[in-house]
């Protein structure tokens, strides 16, 4: 790996992992998404890790997905572990800890989706949040398709899919896509204090917990797994998503109407 784009730090239970590839935004390509999976594999096989904090160096949390290196999907290693963007998301909902998103500036995509993935939000003041996947072509990943509208409602859910729009922080505490708001100097000190009151607490009954609260969504999460695992293979390529990626190389607005068939 030619840059160290997922850091670790332990500390009494806590196992803070960040997302570093500032220069990009923190934005993932194949070797950070690698990299997180790896740490959260870690953070669920280590007994002494009670709570795992997920934030991002720099200004940002996560600009999503590098439309810059974009890659195929992962495939299988001998060891049997996915690699890339599948192998990631296997470990987020595997990983049986508390996890605490800590998030500010840009949270695009594969950033906000990944978040709305944890357990506990907390979000700075300049958040930038935006769920594209239309305005790219797409479909929704992550199964943020089911956690969305199991944290803030269908209809709140299906107005953010669908136009795309930004979310501020006093928005996302508004509808509940957060659970508290700092200023960014504090956001990442008032988690991790968060994290350590958690992680007083014994690691067999906080696992024993997020099985509890896990168990009603499990079949929910699956099935949106699936489902968006589908769409993607049907739009990732597709004329509309070409000339999104397309236009955003380019810098300029896509056209999608000279897709549209008329009546």
């Amino acid at each position: 790996m030619s840059e160290e784009c997922v850091l670790q730090d332990y500390d009494d239970g806590v196992l803070r992992i960040t997302l570093n590839r500032p220069h990009k935004r923190n934005a993932f390509h194949d070797p950070q998404w690698d990299g997180l999976r790896d740490a959260l594999n870690r953070a669920r096989a280590d007994a002494s890790v009670a709570v795992v904090v997920l934030t991002g160096a720099g200004e940002d949390f996560s600009a999503g997905q590098d439309l810059g290196a974009f890659g195929s999907a992962g495939e299988p290693r001998t060891d049997g572990n996915a690699t890339g963007f599948y192998g990631c998301v296997d470990a987020v909902f595997a990983c049986d800890k508390p996890m605490l998103a800590a998030v500010k500036g840009v949270a695009v995509g594969g950033g906000a989706t990944l978040a709305i993935a944890c357990d506990i939000v907390y979000v700075g003041e300049s958040l930038r949040l935006r769920l594209p996947f239309v305005s790219l072509g797409l479909v929704p990943e992550i199964a943020s398709s089911y956690t969305l509208q199991a944290a803030i409602g269908r209809q709140r859910a299906a107005e953010l899919f669908y136009t795309a729009e930004w979310v501020d922080a006093e928005r996302a505490l508004d509808v509940g896509l957060a659970a508290r708001s700092f200023p960014d100097a504090q956001l990442l000190d008032a988690t991790m204090t968060k994290a350590r009151e958690i992680a007083q607490w014994p690691v067999s009954a906080l696992q024993a917990t997020k099985r509890t609260l896990q168990v009603a969504h499990a079949a929910g999460i699956q099935a949106a797994r699936r489902a968006e695992d589908d769409g993607m293979a049907q739009r990732a390529g597709s004329p509309e998503n070409v000339e999104a990626v397309t236009a955003f190389l380019q810098k300029r607005a896509p056209d999608f109407r000279q897709f549209r068939k008329k009546g």
